[in-house]
């Protein structure tokens, strides 16, 4: 802590400079001022935080002096160190805000006690206004959280309240100024996959980093970090971009930046955060940028939002195969896929992935149905399907690997005639002999027959052409297909012969099927 002795005798300044153990008490000696003047000019550079000054001197008195330092440092301590004792010149220096008044008699010890004291008030005073400034910084943040939650245009008291509160964002002295949101998002390094929700020391310290180049407001919003800056244009990003980049290195993360558009008007907010929130959501889709901008992504119009036929043939056979390799494989290329579509946005990506995974969890209800499996199948871990916008990887491969699992288990506890029927189900577009049937279940086909007819009720024939024709309803009730694609997916290249097949079990022609399913979905 500074000390600043003022005196226009240099025998007292030299003395008291020199024979007081500061050093050793934590204080630092400037040159001593022989003149109320002197010090008056260096206090504004030299910033003394205590100041022991005499009465009388030449030019200006100690108590002059001490109420100009009051003026423009009123925190700085100052006390009196006289020839005189007398209680007038003490009652003036207090009502000039002089906290101590000693005389030049005094030892060592008790000048240093007093600097000490002085020291204590200017500590609890600082603690006191730093607990002061975060109780003011927290309620200012919950201000403008309700401000941001509420989602409507502000009133005129209500911008006059933010103005108040956020000074630092007030316009430009010509009553212009542009804010923008920022909304910053930490991942764990090399990964497009955030692991956890970063803790407040991370947020802190972008914060500490960031407020020195940008005049900001800041909160935690949504898993982010939000930050309401004055900007002046594409200079924000300049300003941005390297504090990121040494926070990044530091903490081993990855930090997305997504902007809003700017604005003039605090009535703007709700959309400008909203603008924001958009930016900030396509932070997987677009992982190999840092920046991402509202202007960048508003125009795209995402990708088709349901599976086609052929990805759920190719899906349903990698679940059948149980390879968990070649299904992590699959999922990475869909996904890079994705990435690449330059339309894609992450509300038609998670419809997509979404009806994906409805698809295969769908394809095991009706194997587990076509085998008789009687004990019920695990749902599996509930989880939000906005997630898959998020961590669309992650979620993807723990679904589809859990129904990978259920289907292996649920097939090695069946019958050989479950065997059958599972693959029987897997193979509908082709054209499956007992013969071929049977080896798979390793019998011989006689007896598989037998045993196929005594479980089932019905001869091998039968229960083949019907599994086909009703795989083909389903087709006809739930795809655009055309009746001829239809056919072919249940490995019947004959129209004709098809056509003639599915009357007979239905009663109504494929054509008429289709239009009757449209009026009532639940015909069959």
């Amino acid at each position: 802590m500074k000390v600043m002795i003022v005196d226009d005798e240099v025998i007292i300044r030299n003395g008291l400079s020199t024979v007081v153990n500061w050093e050793e008490n934590g204080f630092t000696v400037l040159e001593p001022a022989a003149s109320a003047e002197e010090a008056l000019q260096r206090i504004p550079d030299e910033q003394p935080e205590i100041i022991f000054t005499d009465i009388r001197m030449t030019g200006l008195s100690g108590i002059d002096m001490a109420r100009e330092v009051k003026k423009q440092f009123p925190d700085t301590e100052i006390i009196i160190i006289s020839g005189f004792d007398e209680f007038a010149y003490a009652q003036q220096a207090m009502r000039e805000g002089v906290s101590d008044y000693l005389l030049k008699t005094s030892r060592p010890g008790e000048i240093i006690q007093s600097a000490a004291k002085a020291r204590e008030r200017l500590e609890a005073r600082r603690r006191n206004e730093e607990g002061g400034r975060v109780q003011q910084t927290i309620v200012n943040r919950g201000f403008l959280r309700r401000l941001l939650a509420s989602g409507s245009a502000s009133d005129a008291r209500t911008e006059a309240e933010f103005w108040d509160r956020f000074p630092d964002l007030r316009p430009d002295a010509d009553g212009f100024t542009v804010l923008r949101i920022w909304l910053l998002s930490v991942h764990s390094s090399g990964s497009g996959e955030r692991g956890g929700r970063p803790d407040g020391d991370v947020y802190r310290i972008l914060v500490s980093r960031l407020a020195e180049r940008l005049p900001c407001a800041w909160l935690e919003w949504n898993g982010a970090l939000l930050l309401l800056v004055k900007s002046r244009g594409e200079d924000d990003w300049s300003r941005m971009r390297p504090v990121l980049g040494h926070v990044e290195a530091e903490l081993g993360c990855r930090v997305t930046a997504a902007v809003g558009l700017p604005f003039t008007q605090l009535q703007d907010l709700p959309g400008a955060l909203a603008a924001a929130a958009e930016a900030g959501s396509y932070a997987w889709l677009l992982r190999a940028e840092r920046r991402i901008r509202y202007e960048e992504v508003a125009s795209r119009r995402g990708i088709r939002t349901v599976c086609t036929v052929e990805e759920e043939s190719e899906l349903f056979a990698l679940l059948r195969a149980g390879d968990t390799f070649r299904l992590r494989s699959w999922i990475t290329d869909l996904l890079e896929r994705i990435i690449l579509d330059p339309e894609a946005t992450p509300g038609s990506m998670q419809a997509y992935l979404h009806s994906i995974l409805v698809s295969a969890r769908r394809w095991l209800e009706r194997a587990a149905a076509s085998i008789g499996y009687s004990s019920p199948l695990p749902s599996g871990t509930p989880f939000d399907i906005y997630e898959l916008a998020k961590w669309p990887e992650r979620i993807m491969v723990h679904e589809l690997k859990q129904i990978m699992q259920q289907y292996s288990g649920m097939v090695s506890a069946s019958s050989p005639v479950e065997r059958a029927i599972a693959y029987i189900h897997d193979h509908l577009d082709q054209s499956l002999s007992l013969q071929q049937v049977a080896k798979h279940v390793h019998m011989n086909p006689n007896y598989f027959s037998e045993l196929f007819k005594r479980e089932t009720g019905r001869n091998y024939l039968e229960y083949v052409t019907q599994a086909k024709l009703r795989k083909a309803m389903r087709l006809l009730r739930e795809t655009p297909a055309k009746i001829s694609e239809v056919a072919g997916e249940i490995g019947y290249e004959d129209l004709k012969y098809f056509n003639r097949l599915f009357k007979k079990f239905t009663g109504l022609t494929p054509s008429e099927y289709r239009a009757s399913a449209e009026v009532c979905p639940s015909l069959d």
